[in-house]
Formats: structure tokens, sequence, C-alpha cells
């Protein structure tokens, strides 16, 4: 296995309130880019505020990035995160067809959602929460109606990973991808994110709090958007949850 990455800072807790919340309360003291590991949370968020099942034995993790760039562009780490989490699974498992990527921020296993991101600011700090079943899928009771499926690295192969093997795994497949993000720009992890999206040239509903979207998954724009084909012509979506 891969050293821990250079320059990138580590803090395990058993229990926490939530890494995202810690991140918060840490990241102006911080001089490098850390990882916050939790056991277990109580008090765990996702996004648009809703609760994330965090049973022991899954990951609950969050990076912490100084921002040097526009929001905008910050904000394309979400890729950059989801395709290390992709690489990571492919790394314990040796499996990649069984992986994909779902616009804007989950990886998928078996066409089941086996892990979510979550992007926040603290000044001049990015946060990245990221969370993954690696041990227990949450009930599919649990999650919106509509949304995909949970399901656990566990319950799909014969392998066992605790949480902070795996952060081993994720942190050096980041900073990878982290060091490629900043020397290169967007470019080339927007095509290498593209060649696993989920759904790709098929139609899928782009879903806001307001309105919803009807089209062709077409792309990925420079920008992040995701870029449907409708009967309307291409449409830039910024910000949305994405049904199949």
């Amino acid at each position: 296995m891969s050293a821990w990455p250079v320059a990138y800072g580590r803090r395990v807790f058993d229990v926490l309130d939530s890494t995202l919340s810690e991140a918060g309360r840490i990241a102006p003291s911080l001089t490098c880019p850390t990882w916050i590991l939790a056991l277990e949370q109580t008090a765990a968020r996702g996004r648009r505020g809703r609760a994330w099942s965090t049973a022991r034995g899954n990951f609950a993790g969050t990076l912490i990035l100084r921002r040097t760039e526009a929001p905008g562009v910050a904000a394309l780490r979400s890729f950059v995160t989801s395709l290390a989490l992709l690489r990571a699974f492919v790394a314990l498992t040796g499996q990649v067809d069984r992986f994909a990527l779902k616009w804007p921020n989950d990886v998928l296993l078996d066409d089941g959602k086996v892990a979510g991101i979550l992007l926040e600011s603290s000044g001049d700090q990015l946060i990245i929460g990221v969370g993954v079943n690696l041990a227990h899928a949450p009930m599919a009771a649990d999650v919106e109606p509509g949304a995909v499926t949970p399901v656990s690295l566990a319950g799909a192969f014969d392998l066992k990973v605790s949480p902070e093997a795996f952060l081993e795994v994720l942190a050096v497949e980041y900073a990878a991808l982290e060091t490629q993000f900043t020397t290169y720009g967007f470019a080339p992890i927007r095509t290498a994110w593209l060649a696993h999206a989920a759904r790709l040239g098929e139609v899928i509903t782009a879903r806001t709090m307001r309105d919803q979207t009807v089209g062709t998954f077409e792309d990925v724009d420079p920008e992040g958007n995701l870029i449907l084909r409708t009967g309307s012509g291409a449409v830039a979506i910024t910000a949305a949850d994405v049904f199949f």
C-alpha cells in the first residue's frame, strides 16, 4: 500500500458530532490539508441538511483544504473527490465496471449509491465531506422517494475494509488527483470523470426545489455543469438532484 501523502495531516476520532462540524471548528488553525475521520457520528448531515446514516463501520471523513481559487473553480473538487473515491474502490476490489459516477457528487456500485460527497466553505477553507457505506447501507425507506437505493461495499463483495484502511487508500488517490487538478486544471479530471459517468447518453431527470428538467445526459461542461439535451436544445444545469 502507498504511504500516507506528504504534506497532508490526519486526525482520527472515535466519536464526533460531525466531521463537517469539526472541520469548521479547526479549519482556521490548520497549516496544511487535513483529513478528519470519525468512527461514529452523532449529528451527521448530507446535502440540503438531510440526515446521513453513519453506522459504525462506515466511513465518515472530511478533507479541509485552503481555497486559493474562485469559488466556482474550487467547487470542481467534487469531481476530483468522486474520481478519487472510484479509484480507491477499484484499488480495493480490482473491479472497474461495477462502479460509476453520478453527477454531481455520488459514487454508484451496481447502480446503487455507495458514497456521497458534500462541499462547504469556512472562510478561505474548502471543506469536503465524504460518506461511504463500507459495512452497512441505509434502508431504502430512509432515503428520498425515487433516489438511488443505497448499497454497501461489504454487501457487494466478500471484503471487509475498516474506515482507517479506506482513508489510507483514499488519501493517496485524492492527493495524486489534487496535484493533477492544480497543475493542469479541470480538463483531465473532466475527461476521466466522464469515462465513468452513470447514464451518459441516456434520458435522466434533474430536479431542483422549484422545477425539473428531463433530457438526455449529453455532457459535463468545463464549469462542471450538467448538460441535458431537451426538445428545446441543450440546457446547462448548475445544481440539482439527478434521478434515473
